[in-house]
């Protein structure tokens, strides 16, 4: 089967973007006021990135608009049949003044599975990675200086083409947002507490939730709020075979009383940059990783045994969150606290904002 989005052989190296200025742009002390308490994901900044994609025209229009509404027919796919993907990551402000984001070459690839996943058109590596310099070229100034602030760097995908019927579509649209925000953890990392979900599921065997992709956060919303309304911060989901998958929105990973760190793996767990990244700090310590199934009974039984030390989530927007109880229909598991993952939390972080070197090339400068 091929795919829409395919490139003719001579396809250009850079996209040439037209630039127009937003005329209602906020001005300096507007921009700082809002910066002093971002929040997460409620302030956005002057501009956007628009690019389109057809199948006889392949990608083009590449601008830098003003930020506001976009137009779509009420027959629009994404509309109808959720053909959507989407990534998320950051971009830093470094003691310098630079400003740099983080492997951003994953989030492109992934980006790409995604779309290959839900048959849309993939954007070549290099386009995506343009997309995040010419958002910074204009909106470099929202990029804020706090305390583990960042600005949240939002780009997506959807169908556009107005049609009712069961395809892909023929025409779609790629996006670039940006958000500041502030820290996650307005009062420090603490633990949370998390709800097993067994009536609803996450994604299944063969489905979608490899791809980062609204119809698996939408399938969450249900069993978070039953999560919510147990007292607990997060629901975690169970596989079809009982193994634990991930949370709504994180991945997990358990530290064994040898070192060892575990994360579950499967078709159906979104492949997290955070989590890898993560493990490859462990790893260079000198810890062993092992990727594959974890039953639910593995983790409560380790827990009980002390083989399990400590559990954590990871995502890009978190980092790492310690998991300080595990709730169910029947049960609540204290889970025991260790120092590991808040350790190499630091150590990423301290990457990530410029504190401590980057010896792996992660890093990639969108100022310059």
């Amino acid at each position: 089967m091929t795919l829409p989005g395919s490139l003719p052989l001579a396809a250009p190296d850079r996209l040439a973007f037209q630039v127009t200025r937003n005329s209602a742009a906020r001005s300096a002390d507007e921009r700082e006021a809002l910066l002093q308490d971002p929040g997460f994901g409620t302030v956005f900044t002057d501009h956007m990135v628009d690019v389109c994609w057809s199948e006889r025209g392949g990608w083009h229009r590449p601008r830098v608009q003003a930020y506001g509404p976009i137009s779509l027919d009420p027959a629009a796919a994404v509309l109808h049949y959720a053909q959507e993907v989407f990534e998320g990551m950051k971009a830093y402000r470094h003691a310098d003044g630079g400003i740099y984001t983080f492997r951003p070459e994953q989030n492109a690839r992934r980006f790409n599975r995604s779309a290959k996943r839900m048959s849309m058109p993939e954007l070549p590596e290099r386009f995506f990675l343009q997309a995040l310099h010419e958002l910074i070229a204009v909106d470099g100034d929202w990029v804020p200086s706090g305390a583990d602030q960042t600005l949240y760097l939002r780009p997506f995908m959807f169908a556009k083409e107005a049609f009712l019927g069961v395809r892909p579509a023929k025409k779609y649209g790629f996006y670039l947002i940006g958000s500041p925000s502030g820290s996650y953890f307005t009062g420090g990392v603490t633990p949370v507490t998390i709800w097993l979900s067994e009536r609803y599921a996450r994604a299944a065997e063969g489905g979608t939730g490899a791809a980062k992709t609204g119809g698996n956060y939408a399938a969450s919303l249900l069993p978070q709020a039953e999560a919510a309304e147990k007292g607990c911060d997060q629901v975690v989901f169970l596989d079809q075979r009982g193994n634990v998958e991930e949370l709504g929105g994180m991945n997990i990973v358990f530290v064994k009383k040898d070192g060892t760190l575990v994360t579950p793996d499967s078709g159906s767990i979104l492949d997290g940059i955070t989590r890898n990244s993560i493990l490859e700090l462990a790893a260079d310590r000198g810890h062993a990783v092992e990727r594959r199934g974890v039953s639910l009974a593995e983790w409560r039984d380790g827990v009980a045994s002390g083989d399990i030390v400590e559990a954590f989530a990871c995502g890009t927007a978190a980092v790492v969150t310690p998991i300080g109880r595990l709730m169910g229909e029947g049960f609540s598991d204290d889970q025991p606290q260790g120092s590991l993952g808040l350790s190499l939390r630091e150590e990423l972080t301290d990457i990530q904002y410029g504190r401590r070197e980057d010896t792996r090339g992660w890093l990639r400068r969108l100022d310059a």
